[in-house]
Order: structure tokens, then sequence, then C-alpha cells
């Protein structure tokens, strides 16, 4: 968000994952069979951290 025509970034961390995150995060938590991964009420942060953990799982298991 803009505090006083700046943006602040811990603002934006802070809020709700986008409709793209979200999206995201479902299919690949049911990919990596982690449906509990998944939550509608996460931050835009938690859920980037969510995403990156489940995508480095799943390209460490299709290595194999």
């Amino acid at each position: 968000m803009q505090v006083q025509g700046q943006y602040d970034a811990r603002a934006f961390l802070s809020e709700q994952m986008t409709r793209a995150q979200g999206l995201r995060l479902k299919r690949l938590s049911e990919e990596a069979y982690q449906p509990a991964q998944y939550a509608r009420d996460l931050s835009f942060s938690e859920a980037a951290r969510r995403i990156q953990a489940l995508e480095a799982e799943i390209e460490l298991a299709n290595s194999f």
C-alpha cells in the first residue's frame, strides 16, 4: 500500500493472499497430498512461503 506517496512493503506482505495464490496453493497442496497446507485466510507472504515449499517438495519427489 502507499503511505504518503511511498510504498509500504510491510503492509502489502501482511495482506490477504491473492486469488491467484489461493488457486495455485490449493492445486499444489492437493498434488503434494497435503491439503492442510491450504487455508483461505493466509497472508500474502505466508501463501508465498507455502507455495515455494510445496513446489520444492514436488520437484524433489519428481526427481526420483
